[in-house]
């Protein structure tokens, strides 16, 4: 799900050139504000994914339920 803002923000960064085409070219942008765009869109989708799978993991701790791991690697 892409957030953009209504108003786009004009800014002067400076960016090192290599990572700008790299991601360019992995998210099939044209332009480099649409990289830049898209990465944007990336990084929050994936911070909100995080956040709501470490709100889960505390639920399912805060539940009592017993884990047990297969591989004798967990303390507990």
């Amino acid at each position: 799900m892409a957030i953009t803002a209504k108003r786009p923000k004009s800014a002067s960064v400076e960016v090192n050139e290599t990572k700008l085409k790299r991601a360019q070219k992995l998210l099939g942008a044209e332009t480099e504000a649409e990289t830049i765009e898209l990465a944007l869109d990336e990084v929050i989708a994936e911070r909100e994914r995080n956040r709501r799978a470490w709100k889960a993991t505390e639920r399912l701790l805060k539940s009592g339920v017993r884990v047990e791991d297969v591989f004798g690697r967990l303390e507990g």
